[in-house]
């Protein structure tokens, strides 16, 4: 049996050194299972905290139920963001430097802030009328496993692979506007450039058919781990990758446009 605390450390001192993590948890003989990843989490999180961070949100892992069934799971996957992990970008630009990462990548994603509280048992609707306003945002994540070589117990126990995430303007998510949101966030589609080239494009379908649903499963999953805190007023979430995560370095301009939904463009630079 794994020892959450002793792992964590290892990994904080792996994280803190960007020294490489060689071989997975979950391919070590003691191996590594969802709960006790969580568990993991949860002190890098009391260790996070008691070095002077504040949780800020969640970001979502694995946001696609076809996923779940190559991977074995039965609900996506999540990791805590922090105050000095998230960037808000001014006038929709915002600067990072990647070069100290191991092998980042870039995903354009719906960031929702909390209004009020959300448990279990949300529709769209009702995850929406939670909500206090959406942008358009960029999650970057890193791995420090080889390769990117790891399942999804390693993920969660390492940070989520959070490493950043820029927020893009915000626009106010209001009770007149949910039943058009309900529909447009199912159909809106994402075009994603890197130095004025195309580089994948994306939909909403493809967080779970759209990121309110995904919020609301978020929601319920948080309520069915143990010890987890339900989501709460103030928090962001970024609710997974609208297209195929792309591998990003330095000295790129990263640009994300939205067609059928109003959110202004995004622009990172690295």
């Amino acid at each position: 049996m794994i020892d959450p605390r002793t792992l964590a450390g290892e990994f904080a001192a792996a994280y803190a050194a960007r020294r490489p993590i060689a071989v997975p948890p979950s391919a070590r003989p003691d191996g590594l299972d969802m709960s006790e990843a969580y568990a993991v989490a949860a002190e890098l999180e009391r260790m996070r905290q008691a070095a002077g961070h504040v949780i800020v949100g969640r970001k979502v892992g694995f946001a696609n139920k076809a996923m779940w069934r190559v991977l074995g799971l039965d609900t996506l996957a999540w990791g805590s963001m922090y105050d000095d992990t998230v960037k808000y970008a001014e006038l929709g630009d915002a600067t990072l430097n990647v070069a100290a990462m191991w092998a980042p990548k870039i995903e354009p994603e719906i960031v929702f802030k909390m209004r009020t509280a959300l448990g279990a048992g949300a529709d769209a609707a009702s995850a929406l009328a939670a909500v206090e306003s959406m942008a358009l945002g960029f999650e970057i994540i890193d791995c420090p496993f080889p390769e990117w070589q790891f399942k999804p117990p390693d993920l969660v126990a390492s940070y989520g692979f959070h490493a950043a995430l820029i927020v893009g303007s915000p626009v106010g998510v209001q009770p007149a506007t949910i039943p058009g949101l309900v529909d447009t966030l199912s159909r809106f589609t994402v075009t994603l450039t890197k130095n004025s080239d195309v580089v994948a494009e994306g939909s909403g379908r493809n967080v779970l058919r759209s990121p309110a649903l995904c919020l609301a499963e978020l929601a319920a999953a948080s309520a069915r781990q143990q010890d987890a805190q339900p989501l709460a007023a103030g928090e962001l979430v970024s609710t997974g990758t609208l297209t195929d995560s792309q591998r990003i370095g330095s000295g790129e301009i990263w640009t994300a446009a939205v067609d059928g939904i109003e959110l202004p463009v995004l622009t990172l630079r690295t």
